[in-house]
């Protein structure tokens, strides 16, 4: 199988090795010319077998919509466009349908395992029709974890279902975080609490709270036992406020997710410890950029 990918940033390039790794052969395109493999959009279209497959990973909004319009006027009938980025589920149809005028097929899929997904694979939550999710199936496969496909990837419902649950997702992973972040505040403000990052690697194994996550709450304090280096700022990459929007819409209570995406706004008006283990969980599980910290005023 020879599929095209558009955006080979962080996700994007350790998509693209393990997609070969796997015996899919793949044709990038970046603006970095030390990542892409072609020059532009037009060259990469010209280099894919027909019916063609162009998987898109670029930012979500309007540099997603560009490269889509951009393949509207490119691709031809029967070719295959799937937005794995974080796209809110409402561009997913104004996207299906702009590319139906041509009769380009469209899938959207939720990507989730950040800088890791090269080495450990990548959880996939994918909208559109059934015959579309088939003519991709090598693909999701080749990029999920080995096993039980059931465990890591869905095909979850309509165009836009795909992005839709990957909010929520993301919502979700607000509130872990957020927990986990306001236990370290209060063991860290404890004085007979002597090792903070022993209790939590206490927890990795037997307890109910493990989790990925907390092998990253302890992978970060080996690191930096004090989380010095770090600001508590936090930014909010869409999802949560987008979660927090539809639980308002369909009167759904979400307090713990609300309450996450609040304390991220907190971050940005005080450094405190919580939010530092917040910023340093996203670092740690996306390679997302955190903001140094400030020496103190003498």
């Amino acid at each position: 199988m020879h599929i095209g990918l558009v955006g080979l940033g962080k996700m994007g390039f350790n998509m693209r090795e393990r997609l070969r790794a796997k015996g899919v052969e793949v044709t990038g395109f970046d603006r970095a010319p030390d990542r892409t493999d072609v020059s532009s959009l037009e060259e990469l279209v010209s280099s894919l077998p027909v019916p063609r497959l162009i998987w898109v990973m670029v930012p979500a909004g309007e540099i997603t919509h560009a490269v889509i319009t951009e393949l509207s006027q490119l691709l031809a009938e029967d070719d295959l466009v799937i937005d794995g980025g974080n796209s809110r589920f409402t561009d997913d149809q104004i996207h299906a349908a702009l590319l139906a005028q041509k009769g380009i097929r469209f899938l959207d899929c939720g990507v989730s395992g950040g800088i890791w997904g090269l080495e450990n694979g990548y959880g996939l939550m994918a909208g559109g029709s059934d015959e579309d999710i088939d003519v991709a199936l090598p693909v999701f496969d080749a990029l999920r974890p080995e096993g039980d496909r059931a465990e890591s990837f869905v095909h979850v419902g309509d165009v836009g279902a795909g992005h839709y649950a990957k909010m929520v997702h993301n919502g979700i992973e607000y509130g872990l975080m957020q927990s986990y972040a306001e236990g370290y505040e209060l063991l860290e403000a404890k004085d007979i609490v002597k090792d903070v990052h022993g209790t939590f690697a206490a927890w990795q194994k037997g307890t109910v709270v493990r989790s990925w996550l907390l092998d990253l709450v302890v992978k970060a304090l080996e690191e930096d036992p004090r989380l010095a280096t770090i600001a508590g700022y936090v930014e909010d990459s869409g999802e949560g406020r987008w979660t927090v929007e539809e639980a308002i819409a369909n009167s759904i209570p979400a307090p713990a997710i609300t309450a996450a995406l609040f304390a991220r706004f907190t971050s940005r008006q005080e450094d405190s410890p919580s939010m530092k283990m917040v910023a340093a969980l996203r670092n740690q599980f996306g390679g997302h950029a955190v903001k140094p910290a400030q020496p103190k005023p003498e």
